[in-house]
């Protein structure tokens, strides 16, 4: 197991927690905090194990965005494309493309590129209190790190263009009709909700997961005959595995099916 100055990393009954752990800058995010989360997920990725990532922040807030201070300290002009390039462009390519269930457990403030590793994950579950902000242009900038991707495919392009336009920070009563989160639960029963969503889709069949996460992402972006093809190929897979046939005969038999991913 590896260990992290910057990142709590922690695995229990399938599920894998990994805490961003600068609470004293709401988890504002440096070069050495990205490099560590990438190598992280890379980490849960390789860990047959693990059957599902839970991504948090400690302290009052999930994740602030992009730590405007250290960006500033390097000498000379920085690079931004450079920067997305290297350190948030692979991350939230393989935290979206993670072959496992994410969820991002939202305690706070989400802001930035922070909430564009909270829109990156499969599910959002956050408490009372927690806001969102595209605060990009806020300082003259514009959403990256997937903003642009996940935004409007969650809240629609109206919302997501109020919220990249003004940089106004949405409520959590909000969030949750917009569709933003899946979930509003009082703070002291964020962990409770996250890890009984958590523990239900560790028990269930991981090449199946694998491969809905990708057809729901597929169809989301193709016509409707090739969503068909893709359903299909992806069923041959799905029907060829011992779960599947394990299942079955659960059925059968009136048993709650045990599911080893294979």
């Amino acid at each position: 197991m590896e260990s992290y100055q910057w990142l709590e990393f922690e695995r229990s009954d399938g599920i894998a927690t990994v805490a961003l752990n600068r609470p004293e800058t709401l988890n504002a995010l440096t070069d050495e905090l990205l490099a560590e989360l990438g190598e992280a997920v890379k980490q849960v990725e390789r860990d047959r194990e693990v059957r599902v990532l839970v991504l948090t922040g400690r302290g009052r807030g999930f994740c602030s965005g992009q730590d405007l201070k250290s960006f500033q300290e390097t000498p000379g002009e920085r690079d931004i494309g450079a920067h997305l390039d290297r350190y948030y462009h692979p991350l939230i390519m393989k935290l979206h493309h993670l072959e496992k269930p994410t969820i991002a457990m939202v305690n706070g403030v989400v802001a930035g590129a922070g909430m564009s590793l909270a829109l990156a994950c499969d599910f959002r579950i956050a408490a009372e209190g927690a806001r969102f902000s595209q605060a990009f242009v806020r300082i003259g900038l514009v959403p990256d790190s997937g903003s642009t991707y996940f935004l409007p495919r969650l809240i629609g392009v109206s919302r997501a263009l109020e919220m990249a336009l003004t940089g106004k920070m949405v409520d959590d009563r909000t969030a949750l009709e917009w569709g933003l989160i899946n979930q509003l639960v009082p703070r002291e029963r964020l962990e409770e909700a996250t890890y009984e969503l958590a523990r239900n889709l560790a028990a269930g069949p991981p090449v199946a997961l694998d491969l809905i996460k990708r057809g729901i992402a597929y169809g989301a972006s193709h016509g409707l005959s090739e969503a068909l093809e893709r359903e299909k190929d992806f069923q041959i897979v799905a029907a060829r595995t011992e779960d599947h046939h394990s299942a079955v005969q659960a059925f059968f038999e009136k048993k709650t099916p045990i599911f080893r991913g294979r």
